[in-house]
């Protein structure tokens, strides 16, 4: 299958779409192509990011033409990996809810970025995000490896290939452990006595999804690497926030052991984090306990 994209600079969003495809059909049997010029695109298969063409019968995925090539349900318009994943992302990722949720999380940032929208305000001067973008043009070559000639934009272009290929498999297989992890979550959370602690058997992701249980403040859960240890963890405002819907009480931060014993009752406490996010103890009862007493504190 010859699939061509355009020749010179490259960006994340025709790395991640022929990165999609790669995946959907094999690398093996594609013959990646970077070229601008009208007849190599005509007689390719696929054309991503170039051509000025959508239509995802005959494979054309560029979004440059005017009118561009529409926009996701938010109104962000569509990039070439919106494009191609809005065609592939069901069939590669397996379920509707697993494409929906690599939709949201890279293509809507992706797609926003090319299309020059801004997704975040700025709260520092002095510290910008490292984003995937910053990795992509980290492999371009810079103006003196262009003039000795030791480092071409198609060599730049495939090792992000590579890299694009890797993470985006990656997010395929969070987005569906996600899925099955949702119903333990659910289930959970439909027996909970008290829908303000959310007490789960396992190491799930609840971080991922706790926006959609607005009562719960606290998840009590066992400690992923340490057996003998359960947690009891705050609850975020949101997945992008360090802001709690409640700290654990003030008294408690930074104390361990006896300290925290004595001020809390629990008499198997271990630890409670300075910032108030997390306390643990060497039960699931002890950390219950934890998470009711901060539950009713004020």
């Amino acid at each position: 299958m010859k699939v061509v994209t355009h020749s010179g600079d490259f960006h994340a969003d025709e790395v991640l779409a022929v990165a999609t495809l790669s995946l959907f059909y094999g690398r093996e049997n594609l013959l990646i192509i970077r070229s601008r010029d009208p007849e190599v695109i005509a007689a390719a298969d696929s054309a991503v990011d170039v051509g000025y063409v959508y239509d995802p019968a005959r494979l054309r995925f560029d979004h440059h033409q005017e009118g561009g090539a529409g926009t996701h349900e938010n109104g962000i318009p569509y990039s070439s990996f919106g494009l191609v994943w809005k065609e592939y992302g069901e069939r590669l990722s397996g379920s509707v809810e697993a494409a929906r949720v690599i939709e949201e999380k890279v293509a809507y940032p992706i797609d926003a970025a090319d299309n020059a929208i801004e997704v975040f305000t700025q709260v520092r001067s002095d510290a910008f995000p490292y984003l995937f973008h910053n990795m992509v043009s980290a492999l371009r070559p810079t103006w003196k490896e262009s003039f000795e000639g030791i480092r071409t934009f198609d060599q730049g272009f495939f090792e992000a290939l590579s890299i694009a290929e890797h993470i985006l498999r990656r997010e395929i297989t969070i987005a569906a452990h996600l899925q099955e992890g949702l119903s333990h979550i659910s289930a959970a959370y439909e027996t909970s006595p008290d829908r303000r602690i959310l007490l789960i058997d396992g190491d799930y992701p609840v971080d991922s999804v706790a926006h959609k249980y607005p009562e719960v403040l606290f998840v009590v859960k066992p400690d992923k690497q340490n057996t003998d240890i359960w947690k009891v963890r705050t609850v975020r405002e949101n997945l992008h926030s360090f802001m709690n819907r409640k700290d654990l009480p003030a008294a408690w931060a930074g104390k361990t052991y006896d300290a925290l014993r004595e001020i809390t009752g629990v008499t198997d406490a271990v630890y409670c984090h300075t910032k108030r996010f997390i306390a643990t103890a060497r039960s699931k009862e002890g950390a219950l306990e934890l998470a009711h007493i901060a539950t009713e504190h004020p």
